[in-house]
């Protein structure tokens, strides 16, 4: 018997072919091969959201993503990093980071119209809009995208950890300027905002007071100390 199962578990390993894609299963009873797709957990955590390549770069990395996955138009977190660094002011940046103005001057130069908010969760799901923030997780300053919100759950795209979910009480939180920021012109309809899709990477799927534009300016990612742009 210890026989046998020796000889299964080794037949069972020489077949199985593992690769960054799925499993192949070779010599099926019965004949013929089998493939199996396979995503790993860390693919599945940022399928909808870029992965920062520095730990600097959360900004360029959220809008990026904002751009591609939410309004289908398919820019990366280098470009987007370049740009805002090649046309803001380099001296700051180096110092502070990137502003929300460098974002919104971004965003101009692409056509698109976009401003800051100070709103709560409920009128940001009237907006119907995802949105860009910052979040303080433990003394953490981050760039993040709020990608949708339902009774009980805020789900949002972190460059750092991937697609995340929290209670509201907790994201509330780690919220606590409640500043957004919003690309407003979506009537393209290509903002995908309370997505099933995203939903399903963790969970089953179950305005305004405007910000002055010289305040966006000052309004960073490193207030205060210096952290990451």
């Amino acid at each position: 018997m210890k026989g046998t199962i020796i000889t299964v578990a080794f037949f069972l390993i020489v077949s199985l072919d593992v690769n960054a894609g799925g499993i192949n299963f070779n010599g099926i009873v019965g004949g013929g091969n089998f493939y199996l797709p396979v995503t790993s957990f860390t693919e599945r955590r940022f399928k909808t959201i870029y992965k920062q390549k520095y730990d600097f770069s959360c900004g360029s990395a959220a809008l990026a993503s904002l751009l591609t996955f939410h309004y289908d138009d398919r820019v990366d977190e280098q470009s987007v990093f370049l740009d805002m660094y090649q046309h803001g002011n380099e001296n700051k940046i180096k110092k502070l980071g990137f502003s929300l103005l460098d974002m919104k001057r971004y965003l101009e130069r692409r056509g698109y119209n976009s401003d800051g908010f100070k709103i709560n969760l409920e009128q940001l799901i009237t907006s119907n809009a995802p949105a860009i923030t910052i979040i303080n997780n433990k003394g953490y300053m981050h760039f993040i995208i709020i990608k949708a919100v339902n009774d009980d759950y805020v789900l949002i795209g972190d460059p750092a950890l991937g697609v995340k979910v929290f209670s509201r009480e907790e994201f509330t939180s780690m919220w606590g300027n409640r500043i957004v920021f919003l690309i407003k012109d979506n009537q393209s309809g290509k903002a995908l905002f309370q997505d099933d899709r995203d939903w399903n990477l963790i969970v089953k799927a179950p305005l305004r007071e405007a910000i002055d534009r010289s305040s966006l300016g000052l309004f960073n990612l490193l207030q205060p100390g210096n952290y990451d742009f």
